[in-house]
Parts: structure tokens; C-alpha cells; sequence
């Protein structure tokens, strides 16, 4: 009787635990953000996320830029530079 109780209990832990879902990062949350404005400057970019200035997204741009680019298209013919997620 206690090991099928604790069984059951082990297998809710398991199943809420399975249902978790993984932690985003900042670069997501950007990209995520991106997606749902559109194609834009990073002063406009910075401005929907909360921030006050457009260097503020500086590092975050260049991060995703490095380790996923297919996942940011860069405008670079334009002054200034427009992003778009992909």
C-alpha cells in the first residue's frame, strides 16, 4: 500500500516535471519581441523590450548575430541598419 502511493507520487513528479518547460534566454525574448513587431531599427527594437536606448541591445545583437545567425536577417544597405527575425 505505501510503495503504490509512492509510486503514483513519483510518477505525478515526473509527469508535472516533463511538462516544465526549458528556461528562454534574454536573445529569445529579443528575438521573440523582434518577431512580433517586425522588421525595425534597434532604437525601435530597444524601445518595445522596455530599454531607453539603443546601444542597450548592442551585445545582445552581436551574441545572436555569433551563435545564430540564420535566426536574425541584417538590413546593412540601409542607414541605420533595420533587423527582421526569422
Amino acid at each position: 500500500m505505501v510503495f503504490e502511493r509512492l509510486k503514483s507520487s513519483i510518477i505525478a513528479v515526473i509527469s508535472i516535471s516533463s511538462e516544465e518547460e526549458e528556461p528562454r534566454t534574454f536573445e529569445q525574448m529579443c528575438l521573440d519581441k523582434l518577431k512580433a513587431i517586425g522588421i525595425s531599427t534597434a532604437s525601435e527594437w530597444c524601445t518595445a523590450m522596455g530599454n531607453m536606448h539603443r546601444s542597450s541591445l548592442a551585445k545582445v545583437i552581436r551574441r545572436i548575430l555569433t551563435k545564430t545567425p540564420e535566426r536574425l536577417k541584417v538590413y546593412y544597405n540601409i542607414k541605420p541598419r533595420q533587423y527582421e527575425a526569422l
